[in-house]
């Protein structure tokens, strides 16, 4: 007799994080950056491209496809956008191997002296086989991702400051 078990669905409501860095340009000026997806590998070591669905153009509701990168693993995802604020926030959620979301970015864009603080906010929504399926995995996936997201913060903040000087 065989018995097939269900593997324990892990609780993902930990795992989330923020991250902040002070950029050389308005609020409005950065939200167009980072919500042109199209930028994003300019910045980010993980990302190689993105780009927004044919027609679909930046607002909520629209979808884009990124490929990325890490530890020599490549892979395609696919996105919606939740919000779109100009000069505000952008937000956006990754589709998992079932068409749920299962991560969600958010950037927010808030007046600091003559720039800008830039958030960044990464939070797992739901367990995925795609992202592991243990928490040893989940812990790995969520320091990777602040490494990132850390190297992504810096690069923009450093490439702003260098396009102005240019």
């Amino acid at each position: 007799m065989t018995t097939e078990t269900t593997p324990p669905t892990l609780d993902v409501s930990d795992y989330g994080f923020t991250r902040r860095t002070w950029v050389a340009a308005r609020p409005g000026e950065v939200y167009d950056l980072i919500s042109t997806v199209s930028h994003i590998s300019r910045w980010s070591p993980n990302a190689i491209r993105a780009r927004y669905d044919e027609g679909a153009g930046l607002r909520p509701g629209a979808w884009f496809s990124g490929r990325n990168r890490r530890s020599g693993n490549e892979w395609d995802s696919r996105s919606q956008v939740e919000v779109a604020e100009p000069g505000s926030e952008f937000t956006y959620t990754v589709l998992g191997s079932v068409p749920v979301p299962i991560v969600r970015w958010r950037w927010t864009f808030t007046p600091y002296g003559s720039g800008t603080h830039v958030t960044q906010t990464w939070r797992l929504l739901a367990a995925d086989p795609v992202l592991g399926g243990t928490y040893r995995d989940l812990d790995a996936l969520r320091d990777a991702t602040i490494d990132s997201v850390e190297a992504t913060l810096v690069s923009l903040a450093s490439w702003v400051v260098d396009r102005a000087a240019a």
